[in-house]
């Protein structure tokens, strides 16, 4: 006659015990990774677009301080940037730099004229392989996981800003898509540049 065995009710508790506590102890450190994940990403791309931005206007000042049709332009990587070109009460106050990269098409360069649309461009120019970037939300909203960063601008006259999110830190809605994040900078992991001083700033509240 063959005798069966198993596990007795003791050792069945101890073992749900033991998961347990793996689980409370192992939870949060995999959460805080995660964390650090995001952070790492968005420091990691801020960093290489504060340099991208540093080497356009390096690249600007080499060849001279060019211009084209009044406006501040320098080819980089290959691509024709139109920079920053403030005018002569703006260069006395201090308020606009010259020649840090507003778009990569002849409009605009006057930093309140920042658009999403120019951040965007900026982005896919100054930056080696790029992460896929989205300057419209419903975009973002439709495509799950698919762009890894979101881009919008804060109005601020000469002070307005590209702010870039990190999109897998932003809030999901109840039918499990992406909110619009608005400008909320404190909230989500995220970083801005600034047209006007060259600024990049990483934001990972």
């Amino acid at each position: 006659m063959t005798k069966h065995s198993g596990f007795s009710l003791i050792e069945l508790v101890i073992v749900v015990v033991v998961l347990g506590i793996l689980a409370v102890t192992a939870l949060p450190r995999f959460l805080d990774v995660t964390e650090e994940a995001k952070n790492a990403s968005v420091e990691g791309v801020a960093g290489g677009f504060a340099t991208g931005v540093s080497l356009t206007r390096a690249q600007w000042e080499a060849v001279g301080r060019s211009k084209e049709a009044a406006k501040n332009v320098v080819i980089y990587d290959g691509t024709k940037l139109y920079l920053t070109t403030p005018t002569n009460t703006e260069m006395t106050a201090g308020t606009v730099s010259p020649g840090y990269p507003m778009t990569n098409q002849n409009e605009d360069v006057t930093p309140a004229s920042l658009t999403p649309a120019k951040c965007e461009s900026i982005w896919n120019s100054i930056l080696q392989n790029p992460p896929r970037i989205a300057s419209s939300f419903s975009d973002v909203s439709g495509q799950g996981d698919f762009y890894k960063f979101y881009v919008t601008t804060t109005n601020g006259g000469t002070d307005t800003s590209c702010l870039f999110y990190l999109v897998n830190s932003l809030d999901k809605g109840s039918d499990g898509l992406y909110t619009d994040p608005g400008s909320d900078t404190g909230k989500f992991k995220n970083f801005t540049y600034k047209p006007a001083t060259g600024q990049v700033a990483a934001n990972i509240n």
